[in-house]
């Protein structure tokens, strides 16, 4: 897909003659409205940083979610047309799919495939109320699944995508809890030549990589280490902002239960039926992401094959400890 990066367009057709739309179904304002009932706020399934999601159910009983980007924001229009960039074209089991999109008058919405389970973070969220219980084999899945995902987006996508902002609220769970990624406003277009792009930090708070934080180099391993937050959100059932502002950060705390040997303290109380070996290799695996030189963390395609298989103690070392 041609986009033209930069371009500030306002009219639909300025987006029509942007956007190849052999691979996107056009939708009506119209409907759209009529479908998440004039956008009320029951049908609220969340808000980010430049739009809101809506539920919406089509006339046959198919429910969707619709993206609903600030037409007055350019760095709205700017996600909008990113975000169709980077996803319209790329098909895996672990990647929200993008249906189609509105862009008629001022009104810039993307629509998406509906997830029943909402995202990880809410999950998260009822686990620590009690709503909920997050099996192992939940847990374990969905750190594969994400894994998948983005092993796809790094290595097999052309070109490569770094989707910079893996987190909790951006991996959706379906109703067997099947995690797909979402939210692609932020994703960088890869070169295949490129060891780095230097760019404006963006993202989210106790997720981001420290060479990306500090320096603006953005790499593939800037994702790797989102991952492996994730990964210890996941086991620990606590969220990253619950540590961020604490002494005891989520990432420090694994790091220092690691050297002292009590890694398995990390493990949800709440979290019954696993085998220790396993979940100390998923454990192992998230520090190995975390580690504070890129060229120490592995790659997601590694991350693959290590979460299908015993780890070694050889497989990473941890004589750097990820910074605050």
């Amino acid at each position: 897909m041609a986009l033209l990066r930069g371009c500030l367009c306002r009219s639909e057709e300025d987006f029509r003659g942007l956007l190849n739309l052999e691979n996107l179904r056009l939708f009506s304002y119209k409907e759209i409205r009529a479908a998440t009932n004039n956008f009320d706020r029951s049908n609220k399934l969340g808000r980010g940083g430049f739009g809101t999601v809506y539920k919406g159910v089509w006339g046959d009983g198919t429910a969707f979610a619709a993206k609903v980007l600030c037409s007055e924001s350019e760095q709205g229009i700017k996600e909008f047309l990113a975000e169709i960039e980077s996803i319209s074209e790329a098909k895996h089991a672990n990647l929200v799919r993008l249906l189609g999109c509105c862009i008629q008058r001022k009104n810039r919405i993307l629509v998406y495939e509906y997830l029943e389970n909402n995202s990880l973070d809410h999950a998260l969220q009822l686990q620590a109320n009690g709503a909920t219980r997050l099996t192992w084999s939940t847990r374990a899945d969905i750190c594969v699944g994400t894994a998948k995902g983005l092993s796809y987006l790094h290595e097999e996508h052309e070109p490569n995508i770094v989707h910079r902002d893996i987190k909790a609220s951006n991996v959706l769970l379906d109703r067997d809890y099947r995690p797909k990624i979402g939210d692609f406003g932020l994703a960088k277009l890869f070169p295949d030549n490129a060891t780095h792009i230097s760019t404006g930090v963006v993202g989210t708070c106790g997720y981001l990589a420290p060479e990306y934080f500090v320096h603006g180099q953005l790499t593939k391993k800037a994702d790797v280490y989102s991952f492996g937050v994730l990964v210890l959100e996941i086991i620990s059932g606590r969220r990253i902002s619950q540590t961020i502002h604490s002494d005891m950060f989520l990432v420090r705390e694994a790091w220092v239960l690691y050297q002292q040997g009590s890694l398995l303290d990390m493990v949800d109380a709440r979290m019954e039926d696993y085998q220790e070996e396993e979940v100390l290799r998923y454990l192992r695996v998230g520090l190995a992401c975390t580690q504070a030189a890129p060229s120490s963390r592995p790659t997601m395609g590694q991350v693959v094959a290590l979460l299908s298989r015993p780890v070694c103690s050889a497989s990473f070392t941890c004589s750097e400890v990820a910074p605050r």
